[in-house]
């Protein structure tokens, strides 16, 4: 019921964003722009606006079915599951955080491990083991949420071998869409010093209808 409220607060019916996602790393680091329509869990559509070279790339989530429009070769690649766990853009976040493919709700039993605090607010700390017959990223994650306002203000990814692989820290609590929410992700790995993705929201709405046509293969090659 935790975990079903916070991401319910998170997503709501729809919701539509637009994002800042800064990539860093020891020498350089470089900034996306990106707009993302997400409706319930079946749903969601990603266009990265700049910078000037991936303008126009688009990835779309269709129930179990995940897509890539590569507007420089004019090309609509279908993504295996296999390649869920693989890097989104280059960033620290694989397509699986981004289009969400696998569900927290549906695909992870869930148990609570106690208490702790997060940015000075008391957290339920969540583990989350995959069923069996999950086809997850994750060997397990854990989750820790806000007691007052369900937000979930921590997150850490293990693989198989329940070894750390990457933890995403929120902050900078704001008003988003009408609702209490970090407005700040930042994805670190465990074992790549002075490597982080940080992603920011500049806005965030929800409960626009979309309708289930939005979410097309032929409209990834339409979206400006």
């Amino acid at each position: 019921e935790i975990v079903e409220q916070t991401e319910s607060k998170m997503r709501g019916e729809t919701s539509q964003a637009n994002l800042i996602i800064r990539t860093v790393r020891p020498t350089w680091s470089r900034e996306m722009k990106v707009r993302a329509w997400m409706k319930g869990t079946d749903y969601s559509m990603i266009l990265v606006n700049a910078p000037v070279r991936d303008r126009g790339i688009v990835f779309l989530k269709r129930k179990k079915e995940v897509w890539n429009w590569v507007p420089s070769i004019e090309k609509t690649i279908k993504l295996p599951p296999s390649m869920m766990s693989q890097s989104w853009m280059g960033t620290d976040f694989t397509n699986d955080d981004l289009v969400h493919e696998s569900s927290v709700l549906n695909d992870y039993t869930h148990e609570l491990k106690g208490d702790s605090i997060i940015l000075n607010r008391l957290c339920w700390k969540i583990e989350l083991t995959p069923l069996p017959d999950a086809a997850v990223v994750w060997g397990k994650v854990m989750l820790w949420v806000d007691q007052s306002d369900y937000m979930q203000l921590r997150a850490e990814f293990l693989d198989e071998d329940f070894q750390l692989v990457n933890s995403m820290q929120c902050s900078e609590i704001a008003l988003l869409g009408g609702r209490n929410l970090p407005s700040k992700m930042e994805m670190i790995p465990a074992d790549k010093p002075g490597q982080k993705t940080v992603l920011r929201y500049s806005s965030l709405q929800f409960d626009t209808p979309i309708d289930d046509r939005f979410f097309t293969t032929e409209n990834m090659k339409r979206l400006q």
